[in-house]
């Protein structure tokens, strides 16, 4: 039954509200703090069961409000005491956001910048899977991905953001360290057993179906931010049945993948839902189609404002992660917003 159940935390607080929430026992910790919350929305078998305080959730729901509360494993050995940046490589011609690379030079330079900016992590990718875009054979992939993937691994943490097992295990023995797969490790069948096999820690995320090409086709939800969590959950316990514990496991909302706009506000929206899987979360909504129809903004280059706003949006709301184009900016803005959340200067 407790599967079948979320609390999902309503007012999320920062700073010393949140600290004086928790000291009071007017509220609880989320995902070990430094956030609090006091109210939470109660579902269970997709029906809503109320809002109650904090402190007055069931006893019944114990086992998933303790996920709510406890902070989350650390994920591929990554720090945990900030929100973190990973910067996006494309080694790939027709990626959507403008900054896809052919040579693996100008890669590696732009791995190099972004680390020197402040990323945490590279996530580098070597097919674009914007709607519509065509499929890249595992070959290709590989030509266009090690050669960046071993000279960027030297350097700092490295995932490779790829749905073919034959990728996923070159670029691992290549030196990458996370498996980033945007169909959970459902689109190839020796996927799941590639990251278990491997022991690498994998980011599991929701698309619409398995196929790029018609995944905006007309996707349809009658509560997009639960049916959303509710895949992920099972797709992180077929992981764990596959020998990959939770602790290796961090969950991505697929912002964009099979979704419209209300769909990617909801999702951003609800995100502390997430919270309910005890897993890391990556929030990867940079320069999205969506935030150009919201900011009027056409060019996907030019999307840096909204695109910032978004990721402090979801910091806000519990992503651990935000998966960017534009890293110095995010950077900055990080800086700043955990200083004004927190109501101190930071070191």
């Amino acid at each position: 039954m407790s599967d079948e159940r979320w609390v999902e935390p309503l007012d999320l607080a920062t700073g010393p509200a949140a600290f004086h929430m928790v000291q009071s026992g007017a509220g609880l910790p989320f995902q070990g703090g430094p956030s609090a919350f006091s109210v939470a929305r109660l579902i269970e078998g997709r029906m809503d069961r109320g809002v109650v305080s904090a402190s007055r959730v069931p006893e019944a729901w114990a086992t998933v409000l303790a996920r709510v509360t406890a902070a989350p494993p650390a994920f591929a050995g990554l720090p945990t005491d900030r929100p973190l940046v990973m910067g996006i490589v494309n080694v790939t011609p027709d990626s959507f956001s403008g900054d896809g690379l052919e040579a693996a030079e100008d890669a590696i330079a732009r791995g190099h910048a972004m680390l020197e900016a402040g990323a945490d992590l590279l996530d580098i990718g070597g097919e674009s899977t914007r709607p519509g875009a065509e499929p890249v054979p595992p070959e290709e992939e590989m030509r266009r991905v090690l050669p960046v993937v071993r000279a960027l691994a030297a350097a700092a943490p490295v995932s490779i953001d790829t749905r073919n097992a034959a990728t996923m295990r070159a670029a691992l023995d290549a030196g990458a360290r996370i498996v980033n797969d945007i169909s959970a490790l459902r689109y190839d069948p020796g996927a799941m057993a590639a990251v278990a096999e491997r022991g690498a820690p994998v980011v599991l995320m929701h698309m619409l179906g398995l196929d790029s090409r018609d995944m905006q086709r007309d996707p349809r939800y009658g509560d997009a931010a639960l049916e959303v969590a509710e895949f992920l959950r099972e797709r992180v316990e077929a992981a764990e049945r596959a020998g990959i514990p939770r602790d290796r496991i961090a969950v991505d909302p697929g912002i964009g993948f099979g979704k419209t706009i209300p769909h990617n506000l909801a999702l951003v929206g609800r995100l502390p839902l997430l919270a309910g899987l005890g897993c890391r979360v990556l929030l990867g909504v940079s320069r999205k189609r969506s935030l150009g129809v919201i900011s009027g903004e056409a060019a996907a280059g030019r999307r840096v404002a909204p695109s910032v706003a978004a990721a402090l949006c979801g910091v806000g709301r519990g992503a651990a992660m935000v998966r960017v184009h534009d890293v110095a900016e995010t950077v900055q803005a990080l800086r700043v917003w955990r200083a004004c959340a927190a109501g101190e200067a930071l070191a």
